[in-house]
């Protein structure tokens, strides 16, 4: 299983800004190791946001995002306590899962 994410969820106003840093190597499919071979695809695939319980954000992902991936976005009416939690899947079916509260 990948190592966790590291999410920051900050309350500014009615809206929290949530930043996720994402473990994960994401290999295009396309690279070749040193004997010549193609290193295989593994990529996350789905990701998703909740608030509380409810989803807040999903995205389709592919080969072409970065190793150890970046997201940022802001959810409206998020306050101080509430809990936010970012789950992904990869096309290997590996899952995580991983929560924090908003501050």
């Amino acid at each position: 299983m990948a190592d966790p994410m590291r999410i920051r969820a900050q309350a500014a106003g009615g809206n929290a800004t949530v930043r996720v840093l994402m473990a994960h190597e994401m290999e295009t499919g396309q690279r070749k190791d040193s004997a010549g071979k193609v290193i295989p695809a593994w990529h996350i695939q789905h990701v998703t946001a909740q608030l509380n319980g409810a989803t807040v954000m999903t995205a389709q992902w592919g080969p072409a995002v970065s190793k150890n991936p970046f997201l940022q976005f802001v959810v409206k009416g998020a306050k101080a306590g509430d809990k936010v939690t970012i789950s992904w899947t990869d096309n290997k079916g590996d899952k995580r899962t991983d929560e924090a509260t908003v501050s």
